[in-house]
């Protein structure tokens, strides 16, 4: 009996210890295990997925990405899901968020910057297409199918049609546009070759050895492609802030400038 409630006592103090002990660790050290979720356009999948790991290899914190449409990510964080950081590929969508306050305005920051291409299947007899007003992009199809994503939603379809309006072809190929979800799953169609062009940001082109790049769009054809990055609102604690300077940061510039994105100054 004695040695039972020496036991129990013995447990308590040890209870007593634990609580008090982290009740004085610092802030920055509990911040170590608050992983930061990040909320990124698809195209920006790889080189968000290195300057993560670079950060996480640098023990700054721990980083969690979903990516996506910017359109869909928007929708979901109005909807409560659990984001910290959102990278939209165009201002529409953080514009979207910003007029539900959903996001803190304070933080928010064009990125980055891009271009939108035309692409073929590497084993493709097409070489190159000169992109100008009423070029003959139909023709170029034939009976296949332009890949894009979705022209009504996703950042790059939404980029891709107000270009091909201004070039006056939209008409001609509106009926054989693939709209897909994202700007990744109309690369996916192209490296595939179940299309036979694919509307994709020239970031997106530059990471697949299955496809070639054979037109670009001047950017006089389309608004300026911005990414801008913000905290996601009442989500704004120490880990999130120290790995939203991270990506302005010259290591992270490193890393986008190497995937094709002009870094915005």
């Amino acid at each position: 009996m004695i040695w039972r409630i020496f036991k129990t006592e013995m447990r308590i103090a040890v209870i007593c210890m634990m609580v008090l002990y982290t009740s004085l660790v610092p802030a920055t050290a509990a911040d170590e295990t608050d992983t930061v979720t990040v909320f990124a356009a698809a195209s920006t999948t790889n080189a968000m997925s290195d300057i993560g790991q670079r950060y996480m290899e640098q023990q700054k914190g721990r980083i969690r990405f979903s990516f996506a449409a910017s359109s869909t990510l928007a929708k979901q964080i109005d909807n409560g899901a659990p984001a910290d950081i959102y990278v939209s590929a165009n201002v529409k969508w953080m514009d979207y968020l910003m007029s539900k306050k959903m996001i803190l305005p304070n933080t928010r920051v064009d990125l980055l910057g891009n271009c939108i291409v035309l692409i073929v299947p590497s084993q493709s007899a097409l070489k190159h297409i000169d992109i100008k007003p009423d070029f003959p992009l139909a023709s170029y199809l034939g009976d296949g199918r332009l890949a894009m994503g979705d022209p009504e939603h996703v950042p790059a379809g939404i980029y891709g049609k107000e270009a091909l309006k201004r070039l006056k072809v939209w008409q001609q190929v509106k009926n054989k546009v693939a709209g897909m979800k994202d700007v990744r799953a109309a690369l996916m169609m192209v490296e595939r070759g179940e299309v036979s062009l694919g509307l994709v940001y020239s970031t997106d082109a530059a990471i697949s050895t299955r496809v070639r790049i054979v037109g670009v769009f001047p950017p006089e054809t389309h608004s300026p492609i911005i990414y801008p990055v913000a905290i996601v609102a009442n989500h704004d604690r120490p880990s999130v802030e120290r790995f939203m300077a991270f990506l302005e940061s010259a290591a992270a510039r490193t890393v986008f400038e190497k995937y094709g994105f002009r870094v915005r100054e």
